[in-house]
């Protein structure tokens, strides 16, 4: 342990009032290791925003405007995707009359199919899959 050197602090009442009751929350055992984890802090803070580590906020405000319009175009594709499916479900639903327990399955098997693919559908593997089980082609004939 290197020596270490005393000198006087100064604080206002509150400042030490507040400073005695939550030195212990960090693991510090006394009030020394406490202001001396606080100050290391501050230095490699210092050091950190002089190296250019942290965003000035120009750049900070040039990415937050970025994202804002991102999130804009996804909502806005994600919004015309939903009428677009919309629209073939529709359609589909006005040309097949299928009864609500072969919707229930479809929808526990789909259910099952996208976690099982953590999402990533491909429509030749869910044709294919079908085809082998042999259980829908039944119409086809």
């Amino acid at each position: 342990m290197s020596k270490k050197e005393k000198f006087a602090l100064y604080l206002t009442p509150e400042k030490k009032a507040t400073l005695e009751r939550r030195y212990t929350e960090d693991g510090s055992r006394s009030l020394t290791a406490f202001i001396e984890n606080a100050i290391d802090f501050y230095l490699d803070y210092l050091s950190a925003n002089n190296a250019g580590l942290f965003l000035p906020t120009s750049v900070q405000s040039y990415l937050d405007g970025r994202l804002d319009q991102f999130e804009n175009r996804m909502a806005s594709l994600l919004f015309k995707q939903a009428v677009e499916l919309d629209m073939g479900m529709s359609t589909l639903a006005d040309c097949v009359n299928l009864d609500e327990e072969y919707l229930r399955r479809r929808r526990a098997n789909s259910i099952a199919n996208v976690k099982r693919t953590n999402g990533r559908l491909r429509f030749e593997q869910i044709a294919r899959d079908s085809y082998e089980d042999g259980s829908d082609d039944a119409w086809q004939d």
